[in-house]
């Protein structure tokens, strides 16, 4: 490849996912990261991007597609009643890790009356528990990158891979039965960093991620334990996802829709894996029936058309 043409395809990478590691951009354009380093080099010298370490992002944004708190207002009331159900399942003297996700950031609001260790890569979540006397928070390393609150980088992949917590409270751009996706690819080798270093990993999602499939994968089914999500999500897909060994929480439907009757959930919650201690007993609702008129399933066309705002 061209270097005329490398560049190019950098600068439109760049503009594209806005924050990009050495490595995640030597694979695009098929060079060494040694090779990239140099065009970065010379692409910043345009005022358009901004080397960082480990990698570069673009200077003046075009949308606020990733922006933390433009995300936050999307799906306000199911993310606050799925964060709800996921502080249920945390004991007090967990350590546990929480991702940059505005979702994870619900569940982690509802944390402040445990005795709890919170690592996170989240700048949003650290400054929630700033002044919490019975939270201590362990941030990672890296390079902050202001529009998304987070820690990115090599730094804070390395800390991930080095820490262990009980517990991961992850967010994701889309679920199918093939796993979970996110949009941002960025974020996906801290976020898989996580799910390793936790014994027991849940998905806070709400129901647009359901049968949603974003730009990269980011696990299989086999690497979670459970997923919260709204009255919205689709039953077919809720009961795919459980018949494949994933416990599927559904939270209390707004006060807008007709209350379900109440069950109880399966002990079983965050045990498929026999390696893995069970240790609590979790009380739920039973899933509620999408609408008549919502798919169970999206197809990739139609993803790539709705919002890809990793959350």
């Amino acid at each position: 490849m061209k270097l005329e043409e490398r560049q190019k395809r950098i600068e439109q990478y760049l503009q594209a996912v806005e924050f990009a590691s050495l490595e995640e951009l030597a694979k695009q354009v098929n060079a060494s990261v040694s090779t990239v380093r140099r065009d970065l080099t010379k692409l910043e010298q345009t005022g358009e991007f901004k080397r960082t370490h480990g990698g570069a992002r673009v200077v003046h944004p075009k949308t606020d597609e990733f922006a933390f708190y433009a995300r936050d207002t999307l799906q306000l009331p199911e993310k606050e009643t799925i964060g709800e159900v996921c502080a249920r399942l945390i004991q007090p003297g967990q350590s546990v890790i929480v991702d940059a996700g505005t979702t994870a950031y619900h569940a982690a609001k509802h944390l402040e009356n445990l005795t709890l260790q919170i690592i996170t890569n989240s700048l949003p979540v650290a400054n929630l528990f700033a002044a919490a006397q019975q939270i201590e928070v362990v941030v990672s390393g890296g390079v902050i990158y202001p529009r998304l609150g987070v820690f990115v980088g090599p730094l804070a992949v390395d800390g991930f891979s080095r820490l262990h917590a009980d517990v991961a409270i992850m967010s994701g751009g889309g679920v199918t039965l093939e796993g979970v996706t996110n949009s941002h690819a960025l974020l996906i080798d801290i976020q898989r960093a996580m799910i390793h270093a936790a014994s027991k990993v849940i998905f806070c999602l709400d129901s647009t991620k359901f049968g949603r499939r974003s730009v990269a994968q980011l696990c299989e089914l086999s690497d979670i334990d459970a997923i919260v999500t709204d009255a919205g999500a689709p039953a077919a897909l809720v009961a795919g996802l459980r018949a494949r060994g994933v416990e599927v929480l559904v939270a209390p439907p707004l006060p807008k829709t007709p209350a379900p009757s109440v069950g109880i959930v399966s002990e079983a919650l965050l045990a498929k894996n026999p390696a893995r201690e069970r240790s609590r007993q979790v009380a739920a609702l039973r899933p509620v029936p999408p609408p008549t008129e919502k798919p169970a399933e999206r197809t990739s066309s139609e993803s790539s058309d709705s919002r890809m705002g990793w959350d």
